[in-house]
């Protein structure tokens, strides 16, 4: 049996895929860059002696999702669980997008997650096991104005696992849910953040020790449960008026 991880090139999904490995489970790791997937294989099975396979996917493309869904379905008979590190962002993300970057982030960030469920899901229920990992952000505890798509996404990826929690009450199927704030990734290199960076390395220890446990959500790093629930009972009009000071 194995793990398969989606966005398992850099990052999160990276550092989840070595810990796995490094705990001699097998893996699959799903990325659009291949170069980088190939490497990630090499130095796996030549370091853990472990079985990796890999496969190239551009998740901000339904058509592609659907393909590689369906061109390997078989492979979810195989896997004990299934985690989802994957997201994109872009520079320019607002309310004026055009269709199609409002389309690939949706499709990147949430649609890519849901459709991949609605194809393991049930192979899970028919055996009655396995584990389902997803990842939000904190950009979608409340509206904004950049980031505006995927902080939508993320809310709705959220809200979509809480769904997934619901319907494994009377299972075996372990669900989880991690909303994450800033990481040490490249989508932070460069910025000045008010708050600290979380490590990647200690968020993927974390996984790897509660893989055999079932919560509809918990914050990394924790602290974020508290400013999330601060900004969640502030007054909506509040918000705005900030973001009207701001742009003065």
């Amino acid at each position: 049996m194995s793990y398969l991880i989606f966005g398992s090139s850099s990052g999160l999904g990276k550092e989840i895929a070595y810990i796995l490995a490094k705990n001699l489970n097998n893996i699959i790791i799903v990325s659009r860059d291949e170069r980088d997937l190939k490497a990630i294989k090499s130095d796996l099975e030549s370091k853990f002696r472990i079985d990796v396979k890999y496969f190239v996917l551009d998740a901000s493309s339904f058509e592609k999702t659907k393909t590689f869904l369906e061109t390997n379905k078989n492979l979810f008979n195989e896997i004990q669980g299934v985690l989802f590190p994957i997201g994109m962002m872009e520079q320019k993300d607002e309310i004026l997008n055009d269709i199609s970057t409002s389309n690939n982030l949706i499709q990147a960030n949430m649609g890519a997650v849901a459709y991949s469920l609605s194809k393991i899901f049930p192979v899970f229920l028919e055996k009655n096991s396995g584990v389902i990992v997803g990842f939000g952000s904190i950009s979608g505890s409340i509206g904004r104005e950049i980031n505006s798509i995927y902080a939508a996404s993320k809310r709705g990826l959220e809200s979509l696992f809480e769904s997934l929690f619901i319907s494994t009450v009377n299972t075996k199927i372990k669900v989880q849910f991690y909303n994450i704030g800033y990481l040490d990734t490249n989508l932070s290199y460069g910025k000045k953040l008010l708050l600290p960076k979380g490590s990647t390395k200690k968020l993927a220890k974390i996984v790897y020790m509660n893989l055999n446990k079932n919560f509809k959500k918990t914050y990394y790093p924790i602290w974020w449960s508290l400013i999330v629930a601060i900004i969640r009972l502030l007054p909506f009009a509040l918000v705005r008026f900030f973001y009207k000071f701001m742009k003065k």
